[in-house]
């Protein structure tokens, strides 16, 4: 029987030393599939990255092509020219797109400037209103609980006048309008603690964030912008074929060869500098801008009347809309929207 009995302390003993190496096996296999897992994870990282490596490598090839190719041709005369045409006339078209820029870039700072007021105009009147309101409310509460801590002192000044034997059924009733009066007085002194605790809440009142420009100040700087595309091309009206040459470059991403012999190219390149002189000129054209964005207002359509703020190319070219108001297209300039001339989309607000 002692043997049995001892047996079974071992086995109990053996059995409670199992349960923490069963539990440091368990831990083994979580950190293996962890490690596992984060192996895999730095596999992928490092294939996406040589994936990365290769594609560069691409681009730094077609690049190097690129500069051999320009090298070989302003190694040659008859060569050199049309390339020194066809980068002078991406550069024409650069040029035109900067200036739509800085003066998309002018009109929004002004805009936000002049709407950032606005709001807080509005918000400084709002807070006014709600100021004179609460002030008003305060005033009152003041003087209810003023009158209300008087008739109280009032009364208890009465009680304690009467102290003889045969004021007992007066002070009785005293002792009634005293605990009405102190209630109306408790009562008036928590409406003006609520009224104080309003001007503190309107004083603690931030200042609402800019919310950005609105749709109609993005509308009328988008169609500014258009207005003053159409003025750049009208510069350039004595070389109509300029424009559509400087979009024909920048649809190319090598030089090639349309610019006719070297006469005719240092012809074409005298055109395009006169043309970045016009361009950069620094007349001012804020009353041709005006002008031509009245002409375009009535003309203007959006496909979303809610939420877009670029009108529609074809808006433009509506011969209905021009028999209508007299403001037509003038001859000599491009549809700017439809034709995206200065890569005007990537100037006009969203």
């Amino acid at each position: 029987m002692k043997a049995y009995r001892q047996l079974g302390f071992l086995k109990l003993a053996l059995g409670g030393e199992s349960q923490p190496e069963d539990h440091r096996v368990l831990a083994l296999f979580r950190n293996r599939a962890e490690l596992k897992k984060a192996y895999g994870d730095l596999r992928a990282e490092v294939d996406r990255l040589k994936d990365r490596i290769k594609q560069q490598e691409g681009v730094t090839r077609r690049v190097q092509e690129t500069l051999a190719a320009l090298e070989t041709r302003l190694g040659s005369s008859e060569s050199a020219y049309p390339a020194l045409v066809f980068f002078q006339l991406r550069r024409l078209w650069q040029s035109g797109h900067e200036l739509l820029e800085r003066f998309c870039a002018e009109l929004t700072a002004q805009c936000e400037e002049r709407e950032r007021r606005q709001h807080l105009a509005e918000h400084n009147r709002r807070q006014f209103a709600r100021r004179q309101s609460a002030e008003q409310q305060l005033r009152l509460a003041q003087q209810l609980a003023n009158h209300e801590r008087e008739r109280l002192l009032e009364l208890e000044r009465r009680h304690g006048t009467l102290r003889r034997f045969w004021h007992f059924f007066k002070r009785r009733a005293l002792e009634q309008a005293i605990a009405h009066a102190r209630a109306g007085s408790d009562a008036s002194e928590v409406s003006l603690a609520a009224a104080r605790q309003v001007m503190v809440d309107l004083a603690a009142v931030p200042i609402p964030e800019f919310p950005g420009l609105s749709l109609e100040g993005r509308r009328a700087i988008n169609l500014a912008v258009i207005a003053y595309a159409e003025v750049l091309c009208l510069k350039l009206t004595p070389m109509p074929l300029l424009v559509m040459r400087a979009r024909e470059a920048t649809w190319h991403r090598e030089v090639i060869d349309v610019y006719g012999s070297r006469q005719e190219c240092e012809v074409l390149m005298g055109q395009i500098e006169r043309a970045e002189a016009l361009l950069n000129s620094h007349a001012s054209l804020s009353q041709e801008i005006r002008v031509r964005t009245e002409r375009l207002r009535p003309l203007t359509r959006y496909g979303d009347p809610e939420k877009d703020a670029i009108p529609m190319a074809e808006f433009l070219a509506s011969d209905t809309d021009a028999a209508v108001t007299g403001a037509g297209p003038m001859a000599g300039v491009p549809n700017v929207l439809a034709e995206n001339t200065w890569d005007i989309h990537g100037v006009l607000l969203t």
